[in-house]
């Protein structure tokens, strides 16, 4: 009988037919289909070269390179940019500090405990807060920390959505669908109520005091009174022009429009007109019998009420030295005026310099200032001891941020309210910016409200002013 002997390659190696690769190092062939040999897959493939591709065996010439990055396992609990280093001194060894939220830089130049003051205190309490920081670290302080860069090769989860086909009542998946089937996603907290009425965006909402009705102003340009027991529209103030801002001081209501601010007293209906302003009042802002007003045009514009025989406001200043419209305005940090402007900067008696696009909202919280903007980013600043600001902390999202506000929830932990303009409203557990939930719209929401009684508004840019409440244990 005839024995046939196998064929050996150059080096007098016996060639396996899963070590050929076809067309070469690499598997990868000069053909226009790409498929992949099945008889290679099976292990019977005699060709070499093949005609098709045996593209499954790695690049020869990383079979044997080794692992030049740590691995992470496909996990929904990988590790997403969210380590912190301290900078190595003379040659020390690196600390590691691991914080439960999304990327974010780091601009330190406090301890932590200033930042846990903001935990402790909120706009309407300076009661303790009973929770902990889930922070896992090796110093308290976080001086000289510097963030390291995401891994490039860790999954991102998939963005949180509302299901479309269950918003028109047509999904036939139930449970087993991807996608949320709820305007919220959260817990101790409740959708309340939808106030319908409002065509355009809703720019503004506010709570006068002793009034049972919840104000709102938008840019069909109209004011709608709202009943606080029925959830009914009371009444209807046409005014002709769009309403850009909305604000409130004891009974008087502040609604800012183009060239113009509207006064209305809700006890006796007294009605005044504010002159001065030139082009859309964006921003509105009243403490202390002050009202400030931020135009278009970049100025801001302050009048002063007398409570004499006969209200009157008088001008008490003109502020200028925004390049653009102002955005946001907020009083706080030892009485001090804040302004948030399109020219990306911060005034507050100085220009704060940080962010990279239109500065959207501004929130005190007892001695820190918060900044929103359209850079993805929220500031966190701190009052130093020379009464300059310096960023102690930043925290990054995916989308622009729109508006912002703060209240504490029934456990009395500070909850920060983020709305972002991917439709969504994100609630972060302060100071490490914790997920507390969402909350989600059809459109970009606006405004936000905070209430009393735990309850907190939204405003769409849809028209739809949404009601939410915090529910106690």
């Amino acid at each position: 009988m005839e024995i046939k002997t196998a064929r050996r390659g150059p080096q007098g190696k016996e060639s396996s037919v899963f070590d050929r690769l076809g067309a070469g190092r690499g598997g990868h062939l000069n053909n226009s289909s790409n498929k992949i040999c099945k008889f290679w897959l099976s292990g019977r493939c005699l060709k070499n070269p093949c005609m098709f591709a045996h593209s499954e065996t790695p690049d020869v010439a990383t079979i044997h390179r080794p692992r030049q990055t740590p691995y992470y396992p496909h996990s929904s609990n990988a590790l997403v940019s969210n380590t912190w280093r301290r900078a190595p001194r003379n040659s020390q060894n690196v600390q590691e500090k691991v914080v439960n939220h999304k990327s974010s830089e780091n601009v330190p130049g406090k301890s932590e405990s200033d930042l846990d003051d903001i935990k402790k205190k909120s706009p309407e309490s300076v009661s303790e807060s009973s929770s902990e920081c889930s922070v896992v670290e090796n110093d308290s302080n976080l001086e000289n920390v510097v963030e390291e860069k995401p891994l490039e090769h860790v999954p991102k989860k998939t963005a949180e959505r509302v299901c479309e086909f269950w918003v028109q009542g047509t999904c036939v998946y139930g449970d087993q669908c991807p996608y949320l089937h709820s305007w919220f996603r959260g817990d101790k907290f409740k959708r309340l109520a939808e106030l319908q009425g409002h065509n355009k965006a809703v720019n503004g909402i506010a709570l006068p005091l002793r009034c049972n009705k919840l104000c709102s102003g938008s840019s069909d340009g109209t004011i709608r009174l709202w009943d606080c027991h029925t959830g009914q529209c009371a009444n209807v103030i046409n005014l002709g022009g769009e309403v850009g801002s909305v604000c409130s001081e004891g009974p008087w209501l502040f609604v800012g429009m183009p060239n113009v601010v509207k006064v209305w007293n809700t006890e006796s209906g007294a009605e005044y007109s504010l002159n001065g302003p030139v082009g859309q009042v964006n921003a509105l802002e009243s403490v202390c019998n002050l009202l400030f007003a931020g135009v278009e045009d970049g100025v801001i514009l302050a009048w002063k009420g007398t409570y004499e025989t006969n209200l009157t406001f008088q001008l008490a200043a003109t502020l200028k030295g925004h390049t653009h419209g102002i955005t946001s305005l907020v009083v706080g940090g030892g009485n001090r005026l804040c302004s948030g402007s399109k020219d990306h900067t911060i005034r507050c008696i100085m220009t704060l310099n940080g962010h990279d696009d239109v500065v959207k909202s501004l929130m005190c919280w007892d001695k820190y200032l918060f900044s929103g903007s359209l850079d993805c980013t929220i500031k966190v600043w701190a009052s130093t001891d020379d009464g300059s600001w310096e960023v102690i902390y930043t925290h990054s999202e995916e989308q622009g941020i729109i508006a912002l506000a703060g209240m504490t929830d029934p456990d009395v932990k500070p909850i920060l309210y983020c709305s972002c303009s991917d439709k969504s409203v994100h609630l972060y557990e302060l100071p490490i910016f914790t997920d507390r939930g969402r909350l989600f719209a059809k459109q970009e929401v606006q405004t936000l409200q905070i209430g009393p009684g735990g309850l907190f508004f939204t405003g769409d840019q849809t028209g739809l002013l949404t009601v939410y409440t915090w529910l106690a244990d």
